[in-house]
């Protein structure tokens, strides 16, 4: 799947996810359920999952014989950015509790999930 391609199915499955995530504060009454700060966390690990993809894309077309070393470390380097995000955002003093934690972590395996499934993808056609 070239980059392009990518960015376009990326795009789709970004609006998919911000218009389910838009309508849970209206299907369900309880304001608990997204932090406050919901959009900023979707957008850097938005913005994070486009970058460790590029990322491992470009290490899988440079040298295909390590693309799977280009994929973990993308996939590594996208974790250790948002566990330093949790801390920034710990430190801050904003609601770090229940709430937070199913929202960042919802996201961050939504993302990852939808990175992966690309990346094995362009493997499967490596193998043919």
């Amino acid at each position: 799947m070239s980059i392009t391609r990518f960015t376009l199915f990326y795009v789709l499955y970004c609006c998919i996810l911000a218009a389910v995530f838009s309508a849970i504060p209206i299907l369900f009454s309880d304001p608990s359920l997204l932090i406050g700060k919901f959009w900023a966390v979707f957008f850097f690990l938005g913005g994070l999952t486009y970058i460790a993809y590029v990322m491992a894309y470009l290490g899988m077309k440079r040298n295909p014989e390590v693309g799977i070393m280009a994929i973990m470390g993308s996939i590594t380097l996208k974790m250790l950015f948002s566990l330093a995000f949790v801390l920034i955002y710990s430190q801050k003093g904003q609601e770090l509790g229940l709430s937070f934690l199913t929202n960042f972590f919802s996201l961050y395996l939504l993302f990852s999930f939808f990175e992966i499934y690309c990346l094995l993808r362009n493997l499967r056609h490596q193998n043919k």
